[in-house]
């Protein structure tokens, strides 16, 4: 009996089972042999969690096309859907510093620097120009939340001041897409004055006739909202974006009373009178010509 068990057991074995291989009559291939998706074909949107391939999620300008929601994007990214291909980015040579050799948890230098390797970027501002349209130009000036959180050191400062001197020399329209959690507390003083130093170039391009309009983004907090953030000749929003000075949870505790719902939502700031009106990405391009067009008086308003 113990012969005839061992028989059967090698005529049964695993290694001679094909089914147990699932390689009979087209079951399935061998795990080696099967291919892998390639990484990135495919984006998971972060709220209503539904899957849509890459490119379609970046054709429709990085929205989910089943809840509209705006993921957050880069300059780059902005500069794409407002120029396509074709565009020059201007003030590429201006550079951070540590002026005050800030140290806290972390040396600031070593913080840009990290920064900068993580990012690709050399600060958290950009400046493109290119063509809104064949007959409208634009300059766009472009934070990006992925440096050190948007904030507004002195190199954001400066390279928003040469854009509105570019834009008033050259009687071009300035977009600037504000994305930021406020001023850069590792520069102090230097970074606050960057403040006053954009309100003080934007009130020359007005006097220039020069449009400026401000798109505020998710989030769009700190001295950025209490300087040149709301003073656009049009203020606009993408939905659902943060716009505030201090976030909610800080005034939550400061006014110990529950805050109205949708509070400093764009839609709430809307609301409230604080914004011209919300776009979304989208419409982002289409909506900025049509505006500009009007307020250069190259079409009638109707």
């Amino acid at each position: 009996m113990i012969t005839g068990y061992a028989d059967l057991h090698t005529r049964l074995s695993f290694k001679n089972m094909s089914w147990y291989k699932r390689v009979k009559e087209g079951i399935t291939t061998l795990t080696s042999e099967k291919k892998s998706v390639p990484d990135g074909l495919w984006h998971k949107c972060s709220r209503c969690k539904k899957t849509f391939l890459t490119d379609d999620h970046q054709k429709n300008a990085y929205v989910c096309p089943n809840c509209n929601y705006h993921d957050k994007i880069g300059s780059h990214e902005y500069f794409e859907i407002l120029f396509g291909t074709e565009f020059e980015e201007l003030f590429e040579n201006i550079k951070p510093s540590d002026p005050l050799h800030f140290t806290d948890t972390k040396e600031y230098s070593k913080r840009l620097t990290e920064s900068q390797e993580k990012s690709g970027l050399s600060d958290a501002m950009r400046v493109a120009t290119g063509n809104l349209s064949p007959e409208l130009k634009l300059v766009c000036a472009c934070m990006d939340f992925g440096f050190i959180g948007g904030s507004m050191g002195s190199v954001v400062g400066e390279k928003i001041a040469r854009a509105i001197d570019y834009s008033r020399e050259n009687r071009i329209p300035l977009l600037i897409i504000s994305k930021s959690g406020g001023a850069r507390m590792m520069e102090a003083a230097f970074s606050l004055m960057q403040m006053a130093k954009t309100s003080a170039k934007l009130a020359l391009l007005g006097k220039a006739g020069v449009p400026y309009i401000s798109l505020l983004t998710d989030p769009t907090t700190g001295g950025v909202t209490a300087s040149f953030a709301m003073l656009g000749d049009v203020n606009i929003a993408e939905p659902e974006a943060l716009i505030g000075f201090a976030g909610p949870r800080v005034i939550r505790e400061t006014i110990g009373k529950d805050l109205p719902k949708g509070f400093q939502s764009s839609e709430f700031v809307l609301e409230h009178g604080f914004l011209d009106f919300i776009v979304p990405r989208t419409e982002l391009k289409t909506k900025l010509t049509q505006l500009l067009l009007v307020m250069t008086k190259q079409v009638p308003v109707t």
